[in-house]
């Protein structure tokens, strides 16, 4: 019961302005009258003497089926008869396993994740738990990992701190992520986007080993423990130094060079060559050029140096000192990590990382096309034919291999524990190379195929292993099948005014780098088909075929 305020109306409290409506008169203006028309017509109504025509079919429900409609040749319902199968994610599997089978199902029918990181009963706070999966994500994607596989490290981040209905979105420079609890509740949209890209496959293994922990159950890893292991990350000093990468390098042109017939003075030469390339480079990002410019200037030196041998008409083979050179700049993994995307699913990160390596493969052209054609004004002795003859020497190639895949990993940043296994990885990639194109007299792009999917299979199962990325394992071991030789001769053809020969020869490295980039891919993919634990009971769903339409 409330009682009545004491007091004439007069003494009470008057109202608010804010309680007043915005409509009423002020003091002294009398109300107006209604209008002389209560019902205005609408600019849509029928004007007088037209006739409408009469509803095809009796005005019903929004809900109610159409008139076509027959339950015969009714569409099928939108969930079926049988239900939707209840998934099962079974924790004996590697989490990347886990999170790829969630990413290839609808939000709506994905299993609900137990929350692995258990702090109180409100738990960790959305914001900073997107905030932390988003800079997991940039690191990773930054590093060279695939689309599919810096997705699933971010679903298993969300999934580990019990965060349902997440979605992550990965691009080639943007990565977001939207957290939706229910249908009811506002969504959480949060991005971040990768401006600068580093190669350091030191970093890149430990970002997997903190997702690898967040995500298990053996452990408990709090936001802010996360966040300071993520902090000590980035702030790591990479393991080899500057003048070790340039040595790296030119090691590298120099066991290229005996890979395709070099002796010991090639060797030096086109180490030297690709060392001198190097340094111009790193001059030409100090001076903030781009990436174009800096493979333009890192391709000239190797050119030079062999130009300047055969007009020295030296009895050394100049094209071995050329493609030395090339294998040091052709960039294997964007290309490896580009057709990745495109067979998984993710088109436009595909597209834009081809693209980039079209332009790296166009700067590699326009450097060492320009040292050739001023090498042909001068009548150098540059002659392709001479240079297919292919030199057998086994043991000495298949050496050759190990070191350039050992100094490929040198340049990759790669931990030191994995350095020598990718160096035997690509002296197996080698061998079954050289079994089935030179041996057997094989297709080149068959053998390249075949060995580059041993080095995925082999690099997945390594990676299974350790519990890690394959990249590591798998990069590096793909460097002595490189198609160097085919691009230096393409651009000698075009350099002597043979343009169709020169456009094949092209192709031919092409279709020879995507026989790489595939084989591996399909390497990894075997992987993962075969060897997967008995206890997933989950299927890893893939696209429908498409069939034309």
């Amino acid at each position: 019961m409330v009682a009545e305020p004491e007091g004439p109306l007069e003494d009470r409290k008057p109202q608010s302005d804010e309680a007043r409506s915005a409509f009423t008169p002020p003091e002294g203006v009398d109300q107006p009258g209604p209008p002389e028309e209560d019902h205005p017509s609408s600019e849509f109504a029928v004007p007088e003497g037209l006739s409408t025509e009469a509803p095809a079919e009796p005005e019903g429900s929004a809900f109610a089926p159409p008139a076509t409609y027959h339950a015969k040749a009714s569409p099928p319902a939108y969930t079926p008869a049988h239900g939707f199968p209840v998934l099962q994610l079974s924790k004996d599997v590697p989490w990347q396993d886990r999170m790829r089978t969630m990413l290839r199902i609808p939000v709506s029918e994905r299993p609900m994740p137990e929350p692995v990181q258990r702090h109180d009963e409100t738990g960790p706070a959305v914001p900073r738990v997107l905030d932390l999966t988003l800079r997991i994500g940039e690191l990773l994607l930054a590093g060279g990992e695939g689309a599919e596989d810096v997705e699933a490290a971010m679903l298993a981040i969300t999934s580990a701190y019990g965060l349902d209905h997440v979605e992550p979105t990965v691009t080639f420079t943007l990565l977001s992520i939207t957290y939706q609890p229910s249908l009811v509740d506002d969504p959480v949209t949060a991005n971040r986007t990768v401006r600068r890209r580093g190669t350091d496959y030191t970093r890149l293994t430990a970002v997997y080993q903190l997702v690898a922990d967040i995500s298990g159950d053996d452990q408990e890893i709090r936001l802010d423990e996360a966040y300071r292991r993520l902090a000590e990350i980035r702030r790591n000093r990479h393991p080899y130094p500057g003048w070790v990468l340039t040595l790296a390098a030119g090691t590298l042109a120099g066991g290229a060079s005996v890979l395709v017939g070099g002796g010991a003075l090639v060797f030096v030469a086109a180490a030297i060559g690709a060392m001198l390339g190097d340094r111009l480079a790193w001059l030409c990002a100090g001076r903030g050029l781009p990436e174009f410019y800096q493979f333009v200037v890192a391709a000239m030196p190797p050119a030079a140096i062999g130009v300047a041998l055969s007009a020295l008409h030296a009895d050394l083979r100049p094209s071995a000192v050329i493609t030395g050179g090339l294998f040091a700049l052709i960039p294997g993994r964007a290309l490896v990590a580009a057709v990745q995307d495109g067979l998984t699913g993710f088109y436009i990160t595909a597209s834009a990382r081809l693209l980039e390596v079209a332009y790296f493969f166009v700067a590699i052209v326009v450097g060492v096309l320009t040292i050739l054609y001023v090498g042909v004004q001068f009548e150098a002795n540059l002659s392709p034919e001479g240079a297919l003859v292919l030199v057998e020497r086994p043991v000495m190639q298949i050496l050759a291999s190990m070191v350039l895949s050992l100094t490929f990993a040198v340049l990759l940043q790669q931990d030191r524990s994995t350095v020598l296994v990718a160096a035997l990885n690509g002296g197996v990639a080698w061998v079954i190379y050289a079994a089935i194109a030179v041996t057997a007299g094989g297709s080149a792009v068959l053998a390249t195929a075949v060995a580059a999917g041993l080095v995925g299979l082999f690099g997945q199962l390594l990676a299974r292993f350790q519990h890690t990325s394959s990249l590591p394992y798998v990069t590096a071991a793909i460097g002595p099948l490189l198609p160097g030789s085919a691009m230096y001769f393409g651009v000698l053809h075009i350099a002597q005014n043979n343009i169709d020969a020169g456009f094949a020869s092209l192709a031919r490295a092409a279709a020879l780098a995507l026989a790489i980039a595939i084989g591996v891919n399909l390497g990894g993919e075997i992987a993962r088909m075969f060897l997967r634990s008995p206890a997933a009971a989950g299927r890893r769903r893939a696209a429908k075929r498409t069939r034309g339409f």
